[in-house]
This record gives structure tokens, sequence and C-alpha cells, in this order.
């Protein structure tokens, strides 16, 4: 029995990483993941990105339907993001590479 793996350009792999491909995108989920959270918080947390790159990757998500934006007509505006059933479903893929890079990258240091 052949077990080989074919490749084909829309196989659900290149799938994921058409969705997840983005420097930030699978932090942001990962962060996201354990509650909802407002817009500047997601800022604080990742003071690497530019405001106009958090916007772009969180409107992708969203686009990608991964996230929820929930914008709140106060003053201020109020912006909270959270994940979609879609995204929860993505948690353990999160999980599975997170524990797998502390088990397997130890001492990389050029990460972000």
């Amino acid at each position: 029995m052949n077990n080989s793996k074919k490749y084909t350009c829309e196989c659900g792999l290149n799938k994921v990483q058409k969705i997840v491909a983005g420097k930030w995108k699978l932090s942001l989920l990962w962060y996201i993941s354990e509650e909802t959270r407002r817009f500047g918080e997601i800022t604080r947390i990742f003071p690497h990105i530019t405001q106009s790159m958090l916007t772009k990757q969180l409107r992708e998500l969203e686009s990608d339907g991964l996230i929820h934006r929930e914008v709140y007509k106060e003053v201020p505006p109020r912006v909270e993001y959270s994940l979609t059933p879609l995204g929860q479903k993505f948690i353990p893929v999160l999980q599975s590479m997170s524990e797998w890079g502390d088990s397997n990258l130890n001492g990389i240091d050029n990460v972000i």
C-alpha cells in the first residue's frame, strides 16, 4: 500500500497556509483564543506590529471567517475581537504548534 501524500494546489494544507499566512496571524489567533479582546489590548500586547498591519491582519482573519469583529457605537468607539466557531475549531492546531515549538525550538532566539 502506498502511503505517500499527493500534493495539489487545492489540498487542505495549502488552504490553511493561505489563511494563516502573515507574520502575526497565528499569534493573534492564539491571543484571541483565550478570551474576547479589545483592539487596544491587542496593540499593547503586540507592540512590534504597526496599527495598519494589525488592522490588515485582523481584517483578513475576519474575512476568512476565523474571528468576529464587534463594533460598539460608543464614545469612544469600542471594537472587540473573538473567535468564530471556525476559529475555535483551529485551537487544537494552535495548541499542537505551540507544544511542538516548546519541545523542539528551545534556544532559538530569532523569533519576532
